[in-house]
């Protein structure tokens, strides 16, 4: 209370006193977590020429993927349009929306976790008792998203501006335009709800729904003309045209959206209490609806499943729906057939295809079970978890709960994009669903990782999503760049059979479930063992 008076009627610098330290405080907790997300944004983009430039090596080849990209619906819809032959235009069609999207999450996990999670915690309280001003932590969560952007459009541009100075600055600065977007709107956000989980899955929706937009523009139209495109700041990116003419214009569109929503939050944030927001969560249910730890953790999590669900129920319909086309890009193309093969096997190109892409939503699913096993280190880490611990419900009776959720939750978004692939494809379901459920033992072993380092140390449990987006990064990129065996071999999902089309080959899978099942009781014998943490 003594803060909130103290800040409330300050104007200026009072407002913003303390953002400096903040902004240092900010920089110095995410000194792996930027360095790792800009890193690996920056690879993925980067070594988008070098993959092109095998796959299309002659202006013919460049052209005639420009001429087929403008009658491909189903793959506009996926990546967008081109607007040139040239490597860089290309390598800006092919990584542009993916890495904006990537920088938008980049920006509201860190705006999030500097504004929302601090106050969830209650250390936002104890900081504004000192001499901080009302809006330093928005403005200091706010330049380090900024921070974080700039140091990924350095990379970018730094690494692509041997293809043109011109384009390499205007894809950099569209990427890092995306994720201010999406860090103010996080902000704003932040504002709406008492649940910094909630404001995550908010912002990320959105950001869900400005890739669908962008998407069903782009398969109507091949030069992103559409109004749905432009409803989009994805298409915004796309529209700026690096290395094609570009559209300089645009990036003041990115600033001044930015601006405005940051005004926005600014406002909010001075009209509501350290701690609270303009949506109070509701009261809990009545007596007897939360009778165990289970229907606790399911409570908990429902609206993440439900969420999850959705999108890779709707992905694999559109992958599904892509499949045919796909085939046809490819066509005779061998150095992208060879990928494709790498990713899904070395069956008929339509299973290779859809090999692949139950590969990639089985990565994505990874990161599913990653935060719903972490789900258990904030119950923990915020105090939550020590006034059910406190009753009659034992550790592992609490912690089996959300487990369930986790690792039956994977389960279940793999049956749906595998009916989605179906659906899409128009397919039987039947060696769809078998290749996807196959996925399973590897996702375990991430969210095994993520139980044993929660159970053991609690302190290093965000590392699991360190191992999760390496596993991510190997499975994305590595057959692109044609990176070795072995370190294909480091992911799980390396040694699993390529289905459909390929041999069911049970060894694997059978290993990499019991590897599962040993990593979960590690991190159980673990938590059973040591102390409850909180704070």
């Amino acid at each position: 209370m003594t803060a909130t008076i103290f800040t409330a009627g300050g104007t200026g610098s009072r407002q913003l006193a303390g953002t400096g330290t903040l902004l240092r405080f900010a920089l110095r907790r995410d000194r792996v977590l930027v360095p790792v997300w800009a890193g690996v944004n920056a690879l993925m983009v980067l070594s988008m020429p070098s993959t092109l430039e095998g796959l299309y090596g002659t202006a013919a080849e460049r052209a005639g993927l420009v001429g087929q990209m403008e009658t491909n619906a189903s793959l506009r819809a996926m990546i967008g349009p081109v607007f040139g032959d040239s490597l860089g235009a290309l390598t800006a069609w092919r990584a542009g929306v993916y890495a904006g999207a990537l920088a938008a999450v980049m920006s509201l996990l860190i705006v999030v976790r500097h504004t929302r999670d601090e106050e969830e915690s209650g250390r936002q309280e104890m900081i504004s008792a000192g001499m901080v001003g009302r809006r330093a932590p928005l403005t200091a969560a706010l330049l380090t998203a900024l921070v974080a952007n700039g140091v990924l459009a350095l990379l970018v541009a730094g690494g692509l501006a041997g293809h043109g100075a011109g384009g390499a600055v205007a894809l950099a600065l569209g990427i890092a335009g995306v994720g201010m977007v999406f860090a103010t709107m996080a902000a704003i956000v932040a504002q709406f709800t008492e649940s910094a989980r909630l404001a995550r899955g908010l912002t990320a929706g959105l950001l869900g729904a400005a890739f669908v937009l962008r998407a069903a523009g782009d398969s109507a139209t091949d030069d992103g003309s559409s109004p749905l495109t432009w409803a989009s700041p994805l298409g915004w990116l796309e529209n700026l045209r690096p290395f094609a003419a570009e559209r300089w214009w645009l990036l003041l569109l990115f600033a001044a959206v930015a601006v405005a929503q940051g005004a926005v939050a600014y406002g909010l944030t001075g009209r509501r209490d350290v701690g609270m927001s303009f949506l109070p969560s509701r009261p809990g249910p009545a007596e007897g609806r939360l009778g165990t730890a289970g229907a606790l953790a399911w409570r908990l999590q429902r609206g993440s499943v439900l969420g999850w669900s959705i999108g890779f129920l709707l992905a694999g319909v559109v992958y599904g729906g892509m499949t045919e086309g796909a085939a046809e890009l490819v066509g005779d193309n061998d150095s992208a057939r060879e990928i494709f093969q790498r990713m899904g096997g070395r069956s008929g190109l339509t299973d290779a295809f859809l090999a692949a892409m139950v590969g990639m939503l089985g990565l994505v699913a990874a990161l599913y079970v990653v935060a719903s096993v972490l789900r258990l280190h904030g119950e923990e880490t915020s105090g939550r978890a020590e006034p059910v611990l406190a009753n009659a419900v034992g550790r592992l009776r609490w912690a089996a709960g959300h487990l369930v959720v986790a690792f039956g939750g994977s389960a279940l978004l793999m049956l749906l994009a595998g009916l989605g692939l179906a659906a899409g494809y128009g397919r039987s379901p039947g060696p769809i669903l078998a290749a996807c459920l196959v996925q399973l033992p590897a996702i375990w072993v991430i969210g095994g990782v993520a139980v044993l380092l929660h159970g053991v140390s609690p302190q290093a449990a965000t590392a699991a999503w360190g191992v999760a987006g390496a596993v991510l990064l190997i499975g994305w990129v590595g057959p692109a760049l044609d990176v070795p065996q072995a370190v294909l071999d480091v992911s799980p999902f390396g040694h699993l059979p390529k289905l459909p089309g390929g041999d069911m080959r049970w060894t694997p899978v059978l290993l990499l479930t019991g590897l599962a099942v040993a990593l979960v009781t590690a991190g159980l014998a673990g938590l059973r063992r040591r102390d409850v943490v909180s704070g």
